[in-house]
Parts: C-alpha cells; structure tokens; sequence
C-alpha cells in the first residue's frame, strides 16, 4: 500500500478520524465500568443491599411495628423507598468516586486519557457505569425488601421512580467523578464520602417526615438537595410526598447540569490528571 493510500485509510495528521460520537469506545467504557463492579459483585452490589435491608429491620423492629403512620402510610412503607434510593445513591457515588482515582494511585490514568474519546464521552462512560451499578442495588434491595413481613414495596408510580431515581443517581455519580478528579489518594475520597455524602443522605428525610420537623430544621431539610431526590422517588412507591415534585424534578436537574460542565470543565483542561 503506498503512502496516498495510508494517507486515505488513517487520515491527515492532525484530523481527527472520529469526527463525531466514538461509540465504540464509549460502549466500551462502559463495559469496562460495569465490569470493574461486578466482578466483585458480592461486595459492591450484595453487601450495600443487604447493610440498607438491617436498617429496614432494625427500624421496623425498634418503631415500625408500634403502629406508627408517616404520611398517611406505615412507617415501613414509608421508610422502604427512601433507603432504596439512598443506597442507590451512594453506590453511584462509591463507584465514580473510584475509576479516575486509582488510575491515578497506581499510575494508570493513561488508560483512561489516551483512547480517542472526548470529555464528554469519558464523563458519560463514568457517569453511566455508576447509575448501571446503582439501579443493580436499587433492584437487589427492592427484591429483598418483598419478602421482608409488614413491607409493600410494590410501585404506584413507575415514572416517577425511574426519573428520580435517576437523577438521585446522576447526582452522585457526577458528585463521585468530580471527587475522583480533585483526590489524591484514597482518603481524599472517604472524607467526602464520610462527611458530605453521609450526612447528607442521613440527614434527607429517609427516617422522618420533613413536615414534623420545626421551622428550622425543616429549613435546613429543604436546603439538601438529597431530601428532593428521595421524597420524589418515594412518592413512586407510596403516591404521596412532602415537596412539589416539579420543584424537586427542576432542582435537581439544575444541579445535574451544573456538575456536568462542572466535570466537562475540568476533564477537558486535563486538572490534576495529566500533571
């Protein structure tokens, strides 16, 4: 093959090949994510589900079973789907909280900068591996929870459980990447982890009712964009909420789209990876 003839099949140098979406190699990342996780999945997948199914046990020993009614519902109707979504939520964050950051640890983050694919198809092979993972533990607890007595855990609202279920999702994950970016070593993560993520989905109305708080924790409440995301995902299983579920769908949309460019930004200019 002459030189025009390579020229043809390869391209001029410095024109890009792929001058649109690289679907292969996203579909690749993907697969590579999702593998990453399931390869251990007794751990990452069977291990949250059943740690999320105590807290269910344990609530509806200690006060589910004393006849208590949150929002018209029993209590362990009510506190079923708010522990689904939260544990969904921080195995997205766990999960993208991970790809970049041992990369860098053990000097392999060129496996993820050198393959023809732009920022946008990284963050999406990231983000999209992390929400894989955390509706496999979403549907791992909700299985588990049907056989526990007392608990219907049966859906009213498909839509609304996929939608805010996925933007719970996306949130950390996005949250999980970022981390991933700005961290050094492990603990860099754990510390976001143990003292944003945590509390925050602790603090979320999982447990309780926001209304029956007083003014001003029902204030801070509202403050936390995790609270939306598992009010609106509750009001799937139970068909009733404490917040406008509009309200919560454009919030957390807002905050999806600013982690997104927030991420974009900084995979693009390459910040604290190609140092």
């Amino acid at each position: 093959m002459n030189s025009e003839s390579e020229i043809g099949v390869i391209g001029e140098p410095g024109v890009p090949v792929i001058k649109r979406v690289n679907w292969g190699g996203l579909k690749t990342l993907y697969i590579k994510e999702v593998r990453r996780f399931f390869k251990v999945h007794l751990q990452t997948i069977w291990a949250p589900a059943l740690t999320t199914l105590l807290y269910l046990v344990i609530f509806t020993v200690s006060t589910g079973r004393a006849g208590r009614v949150v929002l018209g519902v029993p209590f362990a109707d009510f506190l079923a789907p708010g522990l689904i979504v939260m544990g969904m939520m921080q195995n997205a964050f766990a999960n993208s909280s991970f790809s970049l950051l041992v990369g860098k640890v053990q000097g392999t983050i060129v496996d993820y900068l050198m393959p023809p694919l732009s920022p946008a198809e990284l963050l999406a092979g990231l983000t999209g591996g992390a929400i894989t993972r955390a509706f496999m533990v979403g549907i791992t607890i909700w299985a588990a929870m049907l056989f526990w007595p007392g608990v219907h855990i049966m859906p009213q609202h498909l839509w609304a459980v996929a939608w805010f279920g996925f933007l719970g999702s996306s949130m950390l994950a996005l949250m999980g990447v970022l981390t991933s970016i700005w961290a050094e070593k492990f603990d860099h993560a754990a510390a976001i982890g143990n003292f944003v993520v945590a509390p925050l989905s602790l603090l979320s109305g999982t447990f309780y009712s926001v209304d029956s708080l007083a003014p001003t924790f029902a204030l801070i409440s509202h403050a936390n964009p995790f609270h939306y995301a598992i009010s609106g995902f509750r009001f799937g299983f139970i068909g009733t909420s404490d917040i406008p579920l509009v309200t919560g769908s454009v919030l957390l949309v807002a905050i999806n789209l600013a982690l997104g460019l927030t991420c974009y930004s900084l995979l693009k200019s390459g910040w604290k990876l190609k140092n």
